[in-house]
């Protein structure tokens, strides 16, 4: 019985080893992001087919880094709340779409440029809008709820 139990433990052991093994992450993207991230913490990554995810916080907040294959940042994430929107974004969402709820906001910086994309919800819509600067929204989906 010790025996089987070792020989399971092993087993896993190995299995978990090589399975970590095959999910590591390039060097180069590893440093690129810390030297773009000093203050980051907490980093977990993410490897998809195109390119790499990571999450980490910086400065008591959640935020996602995308890097290319080849170490290149393509771009940040970061949730945000509604009032940090700029002003001219806020009063639209306010007087435009004032009938919905907020169920997603987030800011995307990528290239020196920063785009804001904000989900709205009411009892028949989802929108997803997205703006490119900080004067306008464009309808970037639209789902009727079933």
């Amino acid at each position: 019985m010790k025996k089987t139990i070792f020989v399971m433990g092993m087993l896993l052991t190995i299995g978990m080893t090589q399975a970590f093994a095959n999910d590591k992450i390039n060097e180069a993207i590893t440093n690129s992001f810390k030297q773009d991230f000093l203050n980051a913490q907490n980093v977990q990554w993410q490897r998809q087919d195109n390119f790499v995810k990571a999450t980490f916080d910086m400065d008591g907040q959640v935020m996602f880094a995308f890097y290319s294959k080849d170490a290149q940042l393509l771009g940040v994430v970061r949730n945000i709340l509604s009032d940090k929107l700029p002003i001219n974004l806020l009063t639209s969402i306010k007087n435009d779409y004032n009938d919905y709820w907020i169920s997603d906001l987030f800011e995307l910086a990528s290239g020196g440029q920063s785009c804001y994309y904000i989900t709205l919800e009411n009892g028949e819509e989802q929108l997803v809008l997205k703006s490119d600067g900080t004067s306008d929204w464009t309808i970037y989906k639209r789902t009727k709820k079933s």
